[in-house]
């Protein structure tokens, strides 16, 4: 039989424990917990990795623990403005959107670009447009909206008004989700989304639409999802950059991608992480900041969740 497995992250801007109640910190896992069931789910029945991975995207973003979807970061202007992307290791092609801002699910959306029309990135009212032609669910701008991003941008603006915005937490400014997933045919898939950081300009666009900075699959080597700062990973490609070291370099899916997030990316002083999976059902997810919710389950079926460094074992799931 062969191996199938899902890697989900959901940003490596969690705050200190102490910053939140253990109430919220329980249901976060929980959310993680629904969205790595629902993507095995698909596996485990036969599905594609690209269904597994617009599955557990999207349940990500229908929770409000997560910056992406209901829960997104806010602008400057006070509003929202997502991007999310997929990609199919199998055939490389891909589909993403950027700026949105009436978009329920943004990975559906990305999907929807990469297979019913001609683009592989729509922007914008253009993008929102594309998703109302295609039937998929739009929302008021204001759906995304909660308390903690209305209190985390209010952080962010009194810090620029006192000069200390360089002193903000990863935790305050950014967040992402994404999954990576492996099938049972040996299929790789990548999706992220996210509602970029907070206080962000309008019309700034980071890694998460860009295929091989925030997304990168390709059959026989490795999926890649990436959370923190954007321009940064555009800069590096990093995704790609994760994809070229296995297959040319001959690194270890943990080799390559260690060297991007202790290495390359920290020598920026940036908060970074990413979740990989290889061919062989391999899952990693490292990250340099204080913690980042994150969760697997490998080809033997144990589920895994986490928001800081300890890891929890929650149960082990069957195939079909």
């Amino acid at each position: 039989m062969s191996p199938i497995a899902i890697g989900i992250h959901g940003g490596c801007g969690t705050p200190d424990r102490a910053l939140l109640p253990e109430h919220d910190w329980t249901q976060t896992r929980a959310h993680l917990a629904d969205a790595l069931r629902s993507a095995w789910d698909v596996l485990a029945g036969g599905g594609s990795a690209l269904d597994a991975v617009e599955s557990a995207v999207a349940v990500l973003e229908d929770s409000p623990h997560f910056n992406a979807g209901h829960g997104a970061a806010l602008t400057e202007a006070g509003d929202h403005e997502l991007d999310a992307s997929i990609m199919d290791g199998a055939t490389t092609e891909a589909g993403a959107i950027c700026a949105v801002r009436r978009i329920r699910n943004p990975i559906r959306a990305a999907r929807a670009v990469m297979e019913r029309s001609d683009c592989l990135l729509i922007a914008g009212d253009a993008a929102d447009r594309f998703a109302r032609q295609a039937g998929l669910a739009i929302v008021d701008n204001g759906y995304f909206t909660t308390e903690r991003r209305r209190q985390a941008l209010a952080s962010l603006k009194a810090r620029a008004r006192r000069g200390t915005i360089a002193a903000a937490s990863e935790a305050e400014r950014h967040g992402t989700v994404g999954a990576v997933a492996l099938d049972s045919r040996g299929n790789l898939a990548a999706g992220t989304s996210t509602g970029g950081f907070n206080n962000k300009p309008p019309g700034r666009v980071g890694d998460t639409p860009i295929i091989g900075a925030g997304t990168y699959a390709r059959n026989g080597v490795c999926a890649v999802s990436c959370t923190g700062q954007g321009e940064i990973f555009i800069r590096h490609a990093v995704a790609h950059d994760v994809w070229a070291r296995m297959r040319y370099a001959g690194e270890t899916l943990k080799q390559a991608t260690d060297a991007q997030v202790f290495d390359v990316l920290s020598a920026y002083k940036i908060g970074a992480g990413l979740v990989a999976v290889d061919a062989a059902g391999r899952v990693v997810a490292p990250f340099n900041t204080l913690g980042m919710a994150r969760g697997w389950i490998g080809p033997d079926g144990a589920m895994h969740v986490a928001t800081h460094k300890e890891v929890e074992r929650v149960s082990v799931l069957e195939r079909a």
